[in-house]
């Protein structure tokens, strides 16, 4: 007779922050969990561990927010501004050109808020994000804008370990160096995992329910070029390298249906000057580059090729990285003046080590650099004499003070006039892909002909629909607590 195979009535694939909520959501049921994460201890947490940690969630406002931020993190807040449903989903749909699911984002708008207190209950931290969208005031103050307001603390590091705090005292058994391979499959119902372990060994689970949370395959350098397109094998990897998309192919091969927008990801401006993330833990937020509305952004050629005061950050950093792969090299530089630099954030642009070079006249620049000369001469004298000066400068708001050169500069145009001149090589920094499997708003994994699959669910990176070309920052935690939470509570 053989030996019977280790049963857990819920097995979670992923131990990021959508594969943590729904091991809690199933476990505060009663129900025995097995989390199975690819990555040994020292390497787990998905892409969840290299976030800055902020989360888009609806709000009342400053006092809606002050029973779960830490009580040491409120005594600079000012003015934090309400953040509607109305709000949010019209971000969602801004940001993706309308192709974002409804029923996803319905369900994610409306549950946002919930799911975080939910998690705050369990011990998960979160304080004000100073650094994301606030604005310091003259007096110390702190003026908030948009909708990006609250972050884990201690960014994905302090998330990961709250995480796991949680899980332990809900009796949910972690496994590490745990890599999923398999989906079993009995009479057209998935009933377990197979895995190999960092060591090798091979086994697997018995479950009445699977829940995939094993993040994308953007640190697959072949299905880069398979589902984004040529070039995309030299994006730099911002997070993890274990999101190497073997569970989402397993799925796909035991019938699962595909949904969201293959083609398209989450990729951003990095420091050209630093090898693939992969194991740079502790420097991966700041390593991007993301004060480019105050500047120009041009290439080896000296050109422009992006509105970088299109809008607010937090609405167009996840595109451009893409767009700045297309350049030749696959480089871009980020440029500034005197009168500029001390706005740029300091986490990423004061840290050691960091590319820059820094000259006198614009000429020099651009032979430090390595840009065409004549190119960059002409584009910086085009874009300050194009400036619509009668407009106030103001980086609290879209300032309306426009450049019209092509592409046009929307907002936060200054002139780059005063010495030293500043630029910071970018190349893109890929952070997760935006295809997925299909799926209902419980995370039930759906056939191409819409039935469920049985035993199947799915969150985190791995639920597709949510998300096409472009994304709003802090959407990805907000997004897997959401659905991991409701994965959990059907499983």
């Amino acid at each position: 007779m053989g030996t019977a195979r280790p049963y857990a009535d819920v097995v979670v694939v992923g131990g990021g922050n959508a594969g943590f909520c729904a091991a809690l959501a199933a476990a505060e049921r009663g129900r025995s969990v097995v989390l199975l994460e690819k990555g040994d201890r020292e390497h787990a947490g998905g892409n969840s561990y290299y976030t800055a940690g902020a989360t888009r969630i609806v709000h009342d406002g400053l006092p809606d927010l002050l029973d779960i931020v830490e009580p040491d993190d409120r005594h600079d807040a000012t003015e934090v501004p309400p953040y509607s449903a109305e709000e949010y989903a019209a971000d969602l749909a801004k940001v993706t050109g309308g192709r974002n699911d409804p029923d996803l984002t319905r369900v994610l708008v409306a549950q946002s808020r919930r799911v975080v207190r939910w998690l705050h209950g369990h011990g998960l931290r979160y304080r004000l994000m100073y650094e994301r969208q606030a604005y310091q005031r003259d007096d110390g103050t702190y003026l908030f804008w948009g909708g990006l307001h609250v972050g884990n603390v201690d960014g994905g590091q302090g998330l990961m370990a709250d995480h796991a705090r949680a899980a332990a005292a809900l009796g949910v058994d972690v496994r590490y160096g745990h890599a999923v391979r398999d989906l079993l499959v009995d009479d057209c119902a998935v009933t377990g995992v197979g895995y190999v372990t960092s060591d090798g060994v091979e086994g697997e689970v018995a479950a009445a329910s699977v829940v995939l949370a094993a993040g994308g395959f953007e640190a697959d350098p072949r299905l880069r070029e398979l589902h984004l397109g040529r070039g995309w094998a030299n994006a730099r990897v911002r997070g993890t390298s274990n999101n190497t998309g073997e569970v989402l192919v397993e799925a796909l091969r035991i019938g699962a249906g595909r949904a969201g927008d293959w083609s398209t990801c989450h990729a951003v401006a990095w420091d050209a000057g630093h090898p693939q993330n992969e194991s740079n833990r502790e420097l991966t937020n700041r390593l991007t580059r993301q004060s480019y509305p105050l500047g120009i952004v041009v290439n080896v050629d000296g050109e422009r090729f992006i509105d970088e005061g299109e809008d607010f950050r937090n609405y167009t950093y996840a595109k451009y990285g893409s767009q700045i792969l297309e350049q030749p090299g696959s480089v871009a530089f980020q440029l500034f003046d005197a009168e500029l630099r001390p706005m740029l954030r300091a986490e990423e642009y004061d840290m050691p080590g960091i590319s820059v070079v820094v000259a006198d006249t614009v000429d020099e620049l651009a032979r430090e650099a390595g840009i065409d000369e004549a190119g960059l001469r002409k584009t910086v004298a085009e874009y300050n004499a194009a400036i619509d000066t009668t407009a106030r400068f103001d980086p609290t708001v879209k300032d309306g003070r426009r450049a019209d050169v092509r592409p046009p500069k929307s907002n936060w145009a200054a002139p780059l006039l005063t010495p030293p001149f500043y630029a910071y090589p970018v190349t893109c920094g890929i952070t997760f892909t935006f295809g997925g499997l299909r799926a209902d708003t419980h995370g039930r994994v759906l056939a191409d002909d819409g039935s469920p699959i049985p035993g199947l669910l799915v969150a985190g990176e791995m639920l597709g629909g949510l998300f096409s070309g472009n994304y709003p920052g802090g959407t990805g935690l907000a997004a897997g607590a959401v659905f991991g939470h409701r994965a959990g509570s059907v499983a």
